[in-house]
């Protein structure tokens, strides 16, 4: 009973800071879809896709012909391009990120060589999984001939690894905005001088030209 809880923990908070997503998105025919995901380094990435193509028949989405594919590219948080592929029109695309951050994953169709596409609108499903989501573990315990107990904790060490990750992340980031903060601070810190010595300055020469003023003007 006393293992449970912590388990329990565990699975909760993993599940909150990495969870796996699908959604759908619409693409016309030359346009480009990006997504940002954030993501520690060291961390595998799973992408998977299939298309639709709108049949103006029928009113629906259908599956898309063989020759419809989608091409995928993904940057890393230095716009460093780590993949680009031409896929069909269902792929699956797996990287690796080797720097911690935002990672942008850009997907658009090869619909200028389709005809059938002219004019038309693609339903794209795509299905992101990361860290330790990516694993396929029935597939694992059958390969290494694991228990459900030896299945378990495996999930629970990849999870725990996961939460390191994501923590070292939390404290890169929190790092690098500290030093944007202080940056900042600095800079506001030499404006505030600046604007200072500046006032100082225009002072002593108004008041100099005053008194240049008073005596050309026998006043003084």
């Amino acid at each position: 009973m006393m293992l449970s809880v912590p388990a329990a923990a565990v699975t909760l908070l993993v599940a909150w800071i990495q969870p796996s997503y699908a959604l759908y998105f619409h693409i016309g025919e030359t346009e480009k879809k990006c997504f940002i995901e954030e993501i520690p380094d060291e961390t595998m990435v799973i992408g998977k896709y299939r298309t639709q193509l709108w049949d103006k028949q029928t009113g629906s989405f259908l599956p898309s012909t063989p020759g419809l594919g989608m091409h995928v590219e993904i940057k890393d948080p230095d716009t460093k391009i780590i993949l680009s592929r031409q896929y069909g029109s269902e792929g699956r695309f797996t990287f690796t990120s080797h720097t911690p951050g935002e990672h942008q994953i850009c997907l658009h169709s090869n619909s200028t060589k389709m005809a059938l596409f002219a004019g038309g609108k693609l339903r794209v499903h795509l299905d992101i999984q990361v860290g330790e989501h990516t694993n396929n573990y029935p597939e694992i315990a059958a390969k290494d001939k694991l228990t459900e107990l030896q299945l378990r904790v495996r999930q629970l060490l990849d999870q725990v690894e996961q939460i390191q990750k994501e923590q070292n992340y939390q404290r890169y980031r929190e790092e690098r905005f500290r030093m944007t903060s202080e940056s900042t601070n600095q800079r506001v810190l030499w404006w505030s001088i600046a604007q200072t010595f500046i006032l100082i300055v225009t002072g002593i020469w108004q008041m100099r030209h005053l008194k240049s003023f008073f005596e050309a003007k026998k006043l003084v």
